[in-house]
Order: structure tokens, then sequence, then C-alpha cells
């Protein structure tokens, strides 16, 4: 293809340009876009959903696994030592002759083994 930059000549190499591009297809087609598709949902399963559902487990296990005498802190900052556990809440006592009960969810560490939500 030749470039004349004479009067009506650059219309016609200019049409006969987009012509071509019109009539051939993308390049790689619709399998690439698939790939890129597939590749993100793995990136993302690999780098968000899996290490926050691992998390999730830890902390459902180390909440369900809370005994009487334990310390804890809350989501509100409070430390703790469990008096009492139901099956939803804690008895905790924060002070002497201080105590509150809280939902199991509020816990969300461990003191004295570094354990603690992200």
């Amino acid at each position: 293809m030749n470039l004349l930059f004479i009067d009506g000549e650059v219309a016609e190499v200019a049409q006969e340009v987009v012509a071509d591009a019109a009539a051939q297809p993308a390049a790689g087609g619709g399998w690439t876009f698939w790939i890129m598709i597939i590749a993100m949902i793995a990136i993302m399963y690999f780098f968000m959903w899996r290490p926050e559902s691992k998390r999730r487990k830890q902390m459902e296990a180390f909440r369900n696994g809370l005994k009487k005498g334990d310390k804890i802190i809350t989501a509100g900052g409070i430390y703790g030592t469990v008096k009492e556990v139901q099956p939803t809440s804690l008895l905790i006592e924060v002070d002497s002759n201080v105590t509150l009960r809280i939902a199991k969810e509020m816990v969300v560490g461990d003191p004295t083994n570094g354990i603690q939500q992200q």
C-alpha cells in the first residue's frame, strides 16, 4: 500500500486501509478473552477468596474452642477472661466484679497466643 499525498488519492488510500481492517478478524479471536477471564478468576481465588476462607475457618475454630479461663480481646478492644461459655455468647470478666456478656462473633483474638483477626 502506497501513501501518496495528492489531494484525492489520500482519501482513497485511507478508505482502503479502513476496509482492509474491517475485513480482517481481530487478532487472537475470542479464545484469548476466555483465557484472560479464567486467569483472572484463578488469581482472585488464590490471592483473595482462599486465604479469607482459611482465616475465617481458623477464627471459627478459635471461637468454638474457647473455655473458662481463656484470655480474649473483643472487637471493641476490651481485654477479658472467659467466665462462662454459652452456644452464642460468652460471659467475660474485665475487672474484679465487672462482667460482660458478649456475642462469640465479637471475640477477635487471644493476647497470649497472638491470634487476631485481621
